[in-house]
């Protein structure tokens, strides 16, 4: 500090001290500059470790466990809603509420993170907002008599405070994992596979004693008081710059080989993923097996995603991405093909479900490296804005699954032509999801071929 600087600091404390009340801006401004430059030069919280990131992690796996689980166990509410009053007389749109709620999340990924981009510093601000309106969106449901009330509350009005409510942690995460990055969202994300476990058994018993309105009125409480003091952990590390807000937001990197390699790849992978999690009770009835065994398939899987997340989320750190992949790929692939296409019995599904959630199961968690290798081919590309689009890549699957499944299950084609899986109607959805398995490795070609 100059000599300048040492006097004015000084005129200024004395001034204090003496009491003098006189306005004297020259010397007032001295105080705010410097503590700004402080600020903007104290030390940073530990990154990839430390009591803030680690808090900061477990905030952000149950977050992601809050809000994704429920819509993936919508089944459950499905199965209610066609069967209770006052909804089953109106079948034919209760589909569309878990499907729109879904949609919404994954296709409007990056609307929200280009609002989360242009102002950047009402990122917290906004994940609070999304808690309030998500709670607001169940309560509201609880109340609705019609269809289309759920269509709006549960669908509509869910996925968008569920969007701006967890897209800021995918922000946040990128700040404070560097060198841990894959691991850390892969534990994140590992967080829906464990919810994918336990809330499907909570809302089957609350919805078998109490009715819709008292489940979604205590899981909107559960949302408050769970969600609520975590997103105190999940915050920035790094501070806004200033000229952040102001920053275009770029989607040049779309235009590089290695984006539609990455996105061809990811996009085909979804188009199958979601069917065998929607299928597997109703396929375990066909061969025979009780109810309760769909139910096991089902936990299997989702326990295994948990693995397959971290697993992945972990290689990505050491492995190029494209490895990673083709290693999920060809679990993928076989696991289909050779274990359900050939399982007429509860042991072979259930390892089907096992392979089928380490390999399949933890492919989202390789976006972490085809983030860095789409930033390697441009430096200005957002990872909000990346991984916004890989998202809505996936929703494209989780859009199209439906109406594409009822289409290959329509008229239960090679039911009794063929043998073992193939031959109970499903072998047209078995196939598909093979070949669509064997597609998500579309990346490691192009990798091959240069374009990665």
């Amino acid at each position: 500090m100059g000599s300048k600087e040492v006097f004015a600091l000084f005129e200024f404390d004395h001034t204090i001290s003496s009491g003098y009340s006189g306005e004297q801006p020259s010397i007032h401004r001295r105080p705010s500059r410097q503590a700004e430059h402080e600020q903007e030069h104290a030390p940073l919280p530990r990154a990839d470790g430390g009591r803030d990131a680690w808090l900061f992690l477990l905030g952000s796996f149950f977050i992601e466990a809050l809000i994704w689980g429920f819509p993936y166990s919508f089944g459950l509410f499905q199965e209610y809603y066609t069967t209770h009053a006052p909804f089953s007389n109106e079948p034919s749109g209760i589909a569309v509420i878990g499907t729109l709620a879904l949609g919404i999340m994954y296709l409007g990924a990056p609307f929200t993170f280009a609002l989360l981009q242009r102002f950047p510093h009402h990122r917290r601000r906004f994940a609070f907002a999304g808690l309030v309106i998500t709670s607001t969106a169940l309560i509201g449901s609880s109340f609705a008599t019609r269809v289309w009330h759920l269509i709006l509350t549960q669908g509509v009005l869910y996925a968008v405070g569920g969007s701006i409510l967890y897209f800021p942690t995918i922000i946040f995460l990128d700040e404070w994992f560097i060198r841990r990055k894959g691991l850390a969202y892969g534990v994140m994300w590992a967080g829906t596979g464990v919810s994918g476990v336990c809330i499907p058994f909570i809302m089957n018993w609350g919805l078998s004693r109490y009715s819709f309105s008292t489940m979604l009125r205590v899981w909107s409480i559960v949302l408050i008081l769970l969600a609520g003091p975590l997103l105190l952990f999940v915050k920035p590390r790094t501070p806004v710059s200033p000229t952040s807000c102001r920053r275009p937001i770029s989607l040049a990197f779309i235009k590089t080989s290695t984006f539609w390699a990455l996105q061809t790849g990811n996009i085909l992978q979804g188009l199958g993923f979601f069917m065998p999690n929607i299928y597997l009770p109703s396929y375990a009835r066909a061969i025979g097996l009780s109810s309760i065994a769909g139910t096991v398939t089902i936990t299997l899987f989702n326990t295994m995603s948990v693995f397959g997340q971290v697993i992945q989320g972990a290689l990505s750190d050491k492995l190029h991405v494209t490895t990673v992949i083709l290693m999920s790929t060809i679990g993928a692939t076989l696991s289909v093909f050779l274990l359900w296409g050939l399982s007429a019995s509860l042991p072979l599904l259930c390892i089907f479900s096992i392979m089928y959630g380490l390999s399949a199961g933890g492919f989202s968690s390789t976006w972490t490296g085809a983030t860095q290798e789409i930033r390697k081919r441009d430096d200005n590309a957002e990872l909000g804005m990346v991984f916004g689009l890989l998202a809505a890549g996936r929703g494209i699957g989780s859009v199209v699954s439906g109406p594409l499944s009822e289409a290959l299950l329509s008229d239960q084609p090679w039911r009794g032509e063929a043998t073992l899986g193939y031959g109970t109607g499903y072998g047209p959805l078995i196939v598909f999801t093979g070949i669509t398995a064997m597609c998500g490795g579309f990346s490691w070609v192009g990798r091959r071929a240069g374009w990665v």
